[in-house]
């Protein structure tokens, strides 16, 4: 059996660009939901969303790649660079190591503001690297360049389960025998400009789609706008960033005396086959994804210490996910978190988020909380954590990240 070992991460995130300032601003209760940079109100009330605000990308790349790309990708290297120095891997066997990266909209923000400089100021406005900017595999793919890989390149695009996709293929293919080392997560960067500014009149679009979809919370406080598991939730807020793990045959780790910060211990996905954007209202199938993640592991559920769900704090979405761990770990008093009243939801990216800050729960002894949520949903056959972070020693944790389209993962993860 192939041991999959953790040895680097790195991340950018509306709490920070490094992991320890996104970890202790997890327990902290930092929330990281504000005014939407480029709309103070929306149709008679307030816009909100959790942009990052302190990027600049010529820390992480030369003027060159920065006018290449969008800032999904941007984000991509940046948090790629952070777990390649973690992992203190200085030269990468080019043929052996694999790249697999999520998105789940890709340069969409290049698109929409290309379209904007043609539709405003004409076509020579567009500009010139737009069409290498756009392509979703184009994070991945700037990954590979930075260091001279040529093994398996791969974009998951999955949804919001993109990141724990990309970091069980990963996984599959260190498994295989396919390659010893794997950069594995995801990138979303469709908000802003990069450092959470605004670009003249340029609005993206994205917002008033989801609010026209329903998605958006009505709230008129950014503290009540993202309730994951509250009786009161009413919808999500928007964020962005990346998050990127360095994955290892555990083998191949200890004989380079790596720091091993954690196990990637079981996998599991499959199809909801619902409904475009609704779970199926039982959490049966996410609930099947869970289970074959234990299985994978070759764990039972009451080997799992805690986990940190989806919990998107929508009616429909937060409803099934308790039905799924009802029936996986109910009765038990399982403590269950969420990152995202936190820092919104950051679509593809979310589950590796979650797996950054579950590591260093694990480390630490705290794992964090669900920022906001007050009144947990009564439905809950398990213990919902919020209020503030929980001193816990915990050395296995379970992650779920359920996408739309009905694509349900989730990942086992244990310290040792």
């Amino acid at each position: 059996m192939v041991e999959i070992a953790i040895t680097g991460n790195g991340i950018v995130s509306a709490l920070g660009n490094d992991c320890g300032r996104f970890h202790d601003g997890m327990i902290a209760g930092t929330v990281a939901i504000k005014a939407a940079p480029w709309a103070a109100t929306l149709e008679g009330r307030d816009a909100w969303n959790a942009t990052v605000m302190d990027f600049d990308p010529a820390d992480w790349m030369d003027q060159r790649v920065e006018e290449g790309t969008d800032l999904f990708a941007q984000f991509g290297l940046a948090a790629a660079a952070q777990a390649v120095r973690q992992s203190g891997i200085e030269e990468f066997d080019p043929l052996r190591t694999a790249v697999v990266n999520g998105t789940s909209i890709g340069g969409v923000r290049a698109v929409m503001k290309a379209q904007y400089e043609l539709d405003i100021h004409g076509r020579e406005a567009i500009p010139r690297k737009t069409e290498i900017q756009i392509w979703p595999n184009m994070a991945a793919s700037q990954i590979a360049m930075r260091y001279d890989l040529h093994g398996p390149l791969l974009t998951v695009t999955t949804a919001c389960a993109s990141s724990l996709d990309s970091i069980g293929t990963a996984a599959r293919l260190i498994e295989r025998g396919e390659a010893d080392v794997a950069i594995a997560g995801a990138t979303e960067g469709g908000i802003s400009l990069a450092g959470g500014g605004t670009d003249g009149d340029f609005v993206p679009m994205l917002f008033h789609a989801g609010d026209l979809y329903g998605m958006v919370a009505p709230a008129s406080d950014p503290n009540r706008a993202m309730l994951p598991f509250d009786v009161k939730r009413s919808g999500i807020v928007t964020g962005e960033g990346a998050a990127m793990l360095i994955l290892e045959r555990a083998d191949h780790a200890r004989a380079r005396g790596a720091k091993i910060l954690g196990y990637l211990r079981g996998y599991g996905s499959l199809a909801d086959g619902f409904h475009p954007s609704s779970p199926e209202p039982t959490g049966q199938w996410e609930a099947r994804a869970m289970e074959l993640a234990l299985a994978d592991a070759d764990m039972a559920a009451s080997e799992v210490d805690a986990l940190i769900a989806h919990a998107t704090g929508t009616p429909k979405g937060d409803t099934a996910e308790i039905r799924a761990i009802n029936t996986i770990h109910g009765g038990r008093g399982l403590p269950v978190s969420s990152i995202k009243g936190h820092i919104g939801h950051t679509g593809s990216s979310s589950g590796a988020m979650a797996m950054i800050t579950g590591l260093a729960g694990m480390a630490d002894g705290r794992l964090t909380h669900i920022a906001n949520t007050d009144e947990p949903d009564p439905e809950a056959d398990f213990d919902i954590v919020h209020g503030r972070a929980r001193e816990l020693d915990y050395q296995t944790l379970q992650i779920n990240a359920f996408g739309f389209g009905g694509q349900n993962a989730s990942v086992v993860l244990t310290r040792n």
